[in-house]
């Protein structure tokens, strides 16, 4: 079986790897592998969080790709010779008054209640974990089994080890789905070409429903949800792990990465597709992260970014097989791809080889609209 991917970001690079893994031949089509939202990303990976509250179906996915992180990183290692990025020596949660500190409590009787390993610290506690803090910093959580990944790196080790099982990621740009037959057969691209495939699997993020030649009714609308993240260098540690706060009721992260980076992230924000890295959304981030982590401002500036995350009609991914024959969707995954992502490329694998959903993945299924 020949599988076209069309989009290169982390969701269709780990659905590329696991398809070539169960014997597949994989074509991988984008004009910016590994870039736009997947390239901004700051790769926090908490197992759950006051945004699943209500997501039950949701959350079990997201805890099942976080079981799956440890041995999905150590096989892409070794096949792509390369680190991945992949940090697990936790995620700390602070508040910064006591609103905020009655949010974190509520969040951690409900993680407490799923089975996660959850501490609960006081002020000095959080400032002993991460010297930098503020001293309004009220108290906190440690979740000692999650961590964060760096996007950048992480793909570039997906990238080298698709090369290496023999497929093919492609600069290239897709305008065009091929339909012969009441049935996907390939692509059309920018320059006129065609790449011709048993099965096509769109994972374009917020160009997925875009694509020319679709029939009407197959692919959902995918809208765009922008976010802003900031990249800062430090000369010496800053940061232990990755820390979340809330101040006021709004949430800002720092991400160290293992190179002296931090990245401070993310703004929400409702701009259809524009990507401008904004004066405002830059000046709120850092605004925001000051009140926490007061020394961040003497960090050099490296850059920042801004992308379009994908979200789906329901705000849940959008998994396997279409109404069209031979055509899946891999996409929806809004502000938590890279979470996702080892979960994601299992289940795509899975679909494409047996024709349908594991059972973690059927609520998401891509016909559910």
């Amino acid at each position: 079986m020949h599988v076209v991917i069309v989009g290169g970001g982390v969701i269709g690079l780990a659905t590329a790897w696991r398809s070539l893994v169960a014997g597949l031949t994989v074509t991988v089509l984008d004009p910016e592998p590994a870039g736009k939202a997947t390239a901004v990303a700051a790769g926090m990976l908490p197992a759950g969080n006051e945004n699943l509250y209500d997501q039950e179906l949701l959350l079990r996915l997201c805890i099942a790709s976080r079981d799956r992180y440890p041995s999905f990183v150590a096989e892409l290692e070794e096949t792509a010779g390369l680190p991945a990025g992949y940090r697990r020596d936790g995620v700390l949660e602070v508040a910064y008054g006591e609103a905020d500190l009655a949010v974190l409590n509520g969040l951690r009787r409900w993680q407490e209640n799923l089975g996660f390993a959850v501490e609960a610290l006081d002020a000095e506690e959080c400032r002993r974990q991460e010297p930098q803090l503020a001293e309004r910093v009220s108290g906190g959580l440690l979740n000692p089994d999650d961590g964060s990944v760096d996007p950048r790196t992480l793909s570039a080790a997906l990238i080298a080890a698709i090369g290496r099982l023999g497929g093919t990621v492609r600069a290239e740009r897709v305008t065009d789905l091929l339909v012969e037959g009441d049935r996907a057969a390939g692509v059309r691209l920018a320059d006129g070409g065609e790449v011709r495939g048993d099965r096509v699997v769109l994972a374009a993020g917020v160009w997925t429903h875009r694509l020319g030649g679709l029939p009407t009714g197959i692919v959902p609308e995918i809208k765009p949800q922008k976010g802003q993240t900031v990249r800062l260098r430090a000369e010496r540690p800053f940061l232990a792990r990755t820390t979340r706060g809330l101040v006021n009721g709004r949430s800002v992260f720092a991400a160290p990465r293992l190179d002296g980076e931090v990245i401070v992230g993310a703004t929400h924000e409702s701009r259809g597709y524009d990507t401008t890295v904004t004066a405002g959304g830059i000046g709120e981030l850092l605004d925001i992260t000051r009140e926490l982590l007061p020394g961040i401002g003497e960090l050099e500036f490296v850059g920042a970014g801004a992308a379009s995350r994908p979200g789906s009609p329901d705000g849940l991914p959008v998994l396997g097989h279409t109404a069209l024959e031979g055509l899946l969707l891999a996409s929806g995954h809004g502000r938590i791809g890279i979470q996702l992502a080892p979960v994601t490329g299992d289940v795509m694998a899975h679909a494409l080889i047996s024709g349908e959903l594991p059972e973690v993945a059927k609520p998401f299924s891509a016909q559910r609209f």
